[in-house]
C-alpha cells in the first residue's frame, strides 16, 4: 500500500515538474522571439504599403524602399495633421479599442460596420520632386462577411483617382470573398476615381453586381463584383464610402486639394521639422 503512495506521489511530482519547466522554456521563447515577431510584422506592413502604392523593386529591401514614404499623423475631427505626434496614434487598432482614442460611432454613421473610429489614424505620403504628393497611402478597413478586412488604399497626386488597393488581413472565403486579394481584381482598381468632383467629399466609387461596361457612364466610379460574395463586395463598398467620406479621411482630403489650389504647403508640412514617424505595428 505504502509503494502504491509513492508511486502515485512520484508521479504527480514529475508531471508538475515538468509542466513549470515547460512553461518556463515557451515563456523564455515567447520573450526572445518577440522583437523577431515585431521586425516581421512591420515588413509585412510596409511590404503592403509599398505594394498599394506600387514601389516595387526585387533589386531592394523592404527598407529601402519605404525610406521613399513619410509617415504622418492626421487629426479625424479637424482633417488635420496633428501638431504633436502621439505614441498611441502609431497602432490605430489598439486605439480603436480605447475609448479615450477613439469615438463611438452611430448606427446610422457606421456604415463601415466598425463601431469605433480612432481620433487619429497614420497616412503615407510619397513626394514628388517638388514637395507635392505624388502618392497617398490611406489605412481602410471594414467589415465584410465574415470579418474586418483590413487594407490599404493609395490615390495618385490628385487626390481622387486610385493608385492601388491591398489587403493585409481578413477571413473571407478562400475563392469567393477572398477573392479580395486575387491580383486581377486588385489591378481593376488602378485608375478608377473615388469623388465624382473635385467639389464633393461624397466617394462615387463603388463595388457592383456583375462586370463594369467601359460604355456606360459612371464607368470610371465602378469596380467588378465578386462572383459568390455579395457581402464581401458590399463590405468593400461600404469600406470605401466611409474612409473616403465626411466621417473619414474626406475632410482630410479636401484640405489637401484646397491646399493644393492655393499653391500653400502648410496641410503638408504643419510641422516643418516632424521626424519621420515608424509605425511599429498595424
Amino acid at each position: 500500500m505504502s509503494s502504491n503512495k509513492d508511486s502515485i506521489g512520484k508521479t504527480v511530482t514529475v508531471a508538475l515538474v515538468l509542466c513549470v519547466v515547460c512553461s518556463v522554456v515557451v515563456s523564455t521563447a515567447a520573450v526572445m522571439l518577440k522583437p523577431m515577431q515585431q521586425y516581421n510584422m512591420d515588413q509585412d506592413r510596409k511590404s503592403n504599403i509599398l505594394r498599394a502604392a506600387g514601389i516595387i523593386d526585387p533589386a531592394k529591401s523592404v527598407d529601402e524602399l519605404f525610406e521613399q514614404i513619410t509617415t504622418r499623423i492626421v487629426d479625424m475631427e479637424s482633417g488635420q495633421f496633428a501638431e504633436e505626434f502621439s505614441p498611441e496614434a502609431e497602432n490605430f487598432r489598439r486605439a480603436a479599442n480605447d475609448p479615450s482614442q477613439s469615438r463611438s460611432l452611430s448606427r446610422q454613421e457606421d456604415v463601415a460596420s466598425i463601431k469605433r473610429q480612432p481620433l487619429q489614424m497614420p497616412v503615407y505620403i510619397v513626394e514628388a520632386e517638388d514637395g507635392s504628393i505624388d502618392t497617398l497611402i490611406l489605412p481602410v478597413h471594414a467589415y465584410g462577411l465574415w470579418s474586418t478586412m483590413y487594407g490599404f488604399l493609395a490615390l495618385e497626386g490628385d487626390l481622387n483617382t486610385v493608385a492601388g488597393l491591398g489587403f493585409y488581413e481578413h477571413a473571407e472565403t478562400p475563392g469567393l470573398g477572398g477573392e479580395i486579394d486575387n491580383p486581377s481584381w486588385r489591378a481593376s482598381w488602378i485608375g478608377k476615381k473615388v469623388y465624382a468632383d473635385s467639389a464633393t467629399t461624397e466617394p462615387s466609387l463603388r463595388v457592383i453586381k456583375g462586370s463594369v461596361d467601359p460604355s456606360q457612364q459612371g464607368a470610371q466610379h465602378r469596380i467588378d463584383g465578386l462572383a459568390g460574395a455579395t457581402l464581401t463586395a458590399n463590405g468593400v463598398s461600404n469600406m470605401i464610402s466611409f474612409w473616403m467620406g465626411d466621417s473619414g479621411f474626406g475632410p482630410f482630403i479636401a484640405n489637401l486639394r484646397a491646399a493644393s489650389e492655393t499653391g500653400s504647403a502648410d496641410q503638408v508640412e504643419s510641422d516643418a521639422d516632424a521626424d519621420v514617424l515608424e509605425v511599429d505595428e498595424v
